[in-house]
This record gives C-alpha cells, structure tokens and sequence, in this order.
C-alpha cells in the first residue's frame, strides 16, 4: 500500500489545485493521501467531491498542518483524520486564519518601511483562495526583482529576525495538540529533522508533545538520509510514538514528490495501524 500522510494544495502554500492533487496522487499510484493545508481545511470538500467522480479508488484523510509555538520554534502538527466539519473545531482554524493575516499585514507594513510598499495586496492576489503566507511575500519580491529568488527574499526580509520578519502568534503545541484529538483526529509531529535545534531540545521537544497528547511523529520524507531515518525512528519508539510518513509535497519537482521515497522500517508501528484503510 502506497502511503503519503502530508500534501498541500493551493488553499495553503502548494501550487496545486485540490482536483490537480488527487488528479497527481492517481498518477503516483497512490492508495492513501492525507491533504494537511497550513491551519486550513478549506481543500477538503472539493478533493472529497472530486475523488467521488474518479474511477481508481484514493482514500483521501481529512488533514490540517497547524502552526504553533515552543519556547521560541515554530512548530508544525499534523491532525490527521480530523473531522473537519466540526463547529468548535472550524472556529479555531478561523482564528488561526485571523492570526496569519494579523501577521501578514504586519510584514508589509515593515517591508514599506524599507520602501517596498504595497506588497499586501499584491501577495494576497496571489494566494488566491487560500492562506497567505511568507511564500507569497517571496513571490511578490522576487516578481518586483527586489531579490533574484526566494532564498535570498528570506535571508534578506522574511527570515527569522531579518527586516520584515514577525513573530507569530500561534498557539503553543499543547493548544493544537487539544484541538486535534477534540476533533476526532491524531497529532503527528512534522518533520522533526528541520527545526534548528540539538538533540537535546527535540528530545525535549518529544517529550513535551508526547505529555500533550501527541500520538504520532513523522519520520519518513523523501529527502532524510538513511542515519537520520534510523535515529528518528529509535526516537518513536523511545517516546512510544507512531511512525508517520510524508512528503510534504507542494509542487512537482525534483527532490519530493507525491509518495516518493516513503517507507517505514519493519520495527516502527504506522500511524495508520488501525485504521480501516480497506
């Protein structure tokens, strides 16, 4: 069974269209694919609804990334299998959706002080229906040719204390973490290996998601070298977490792709052990 358990459509950060998305995930031959959007469920009823007209059978999970905040990181957890039609649960994604614009609003007036101005309005065209994020600042700068592409965007304004960055105001882990299994769902930490930290702290980092409620961590991405699947799966089992596996997929490219490169090892137990994937 082909298995990819984070994906993003254009309702987030990810160039692809809900239908485009499930449209690539036939392509890769996948079986299952959990659609995580940043703090937004807002692809799901048109991926759900698409899938219903489609021919080879995709199960689809109902998914959500949501951002939050540990002693200074940005930290991202995946809910998977959410029921995303839930009140309470649908109001808490809208306040993240007022944060992220809070913030949004707050770098463009940072980026006019260095005299690039009205950059909001133009980043919020380009995210279309979805959420507006950093990446779309990017794409204006790079668009405007104020940098040549968006690593230097980052490096020059929207990193971590660069010209036009703001700290966000997402909540802390144990907050999502609540939201989540309210919701029906299970928390997975994302891609451990990319956050800034020793050892020492993403154990920490472990140890306080697992005391959360925290019932998963991802530990399978298409780019990890085998040395560092090895010691994140030994972290999963230390901290008697669940094996997740994704490709944080946000367009087609060369180095990640929908399902690529995905397996767990034999000694892991998946996040998806029992659910009902028939």
């Amino acid at each position: 069974m082909k298995i990819d358990l984070h994906s993003h459509t254009y309702y987030s950060d990810g160039a692809l269209s809900p239908k485009e998305l499930i449209d690539r995930a036939h392509n890769m031959q996948l079986d299952v694919l959990a659609i995580t959007d940043h703090d937004t469920t807002a692809a799901l009823p048109e991926a759900l609804a698409y899938q219903e007209t489609q021919k080879r059978p995709l199960r689809i999970i109902p998914g959500i990334e949501f951002s939050t905040r540990w002693h200074g990181f940005d930290i991202h957890i995946l809910g998977l299998n959410v029921d995303h039609h839930n009140e309470v649960f649908q109001q808490r994604i809208a306040r993240q959706g007022e944060r992220r614009d809070l913030r949004a609003r707050q770098m463009a007036e940072k980026l006019a002080r260095c005299g690039i101005e009205e950059v909001y309005d133009e980043a919020r065209t380009l995210a279309g229906p979805g959420q507006l994020t950093r990446s779309h600042f990017a794409r204006v700068l790079v668009k405007r040719k104020m940098v040549k592409d968006f690593e230097q965007a980052f490096k020059r304004y929207l990193g971590k204390g660069k010209r036009a960055f703001v700290t966000p105001a997402w909540p802390e882990i144990h907050e999502a973490i609540e939201w989540i299994n309210q919701a029906g769902g299970e928390a997975v930490l994302a891609h451990p290996a990319r956050y800034d930290m020793t050892s020492k702290w993403l154990k920490r980092l472990l140890n306080d998601f697992t005391q959360a409620g925290g019932q998963g961590m991802e530990v399978s991405h298409p780019q990890l070298a085998a040395d560092t699947r090895k010691l994140l799966g030994s972290y999963a089992k230390d901290y008697g977490l669940r094996a997740s596996a994704g490709s944080d997929f946000h367009f087609p490219g060369r180095w990640t792709e929908l399902g690529k490169n995905l397996s767990l090892a034999d000694d892991l137990v998946p996040i998806w052990q029992h659910w009902n994937l028939a």
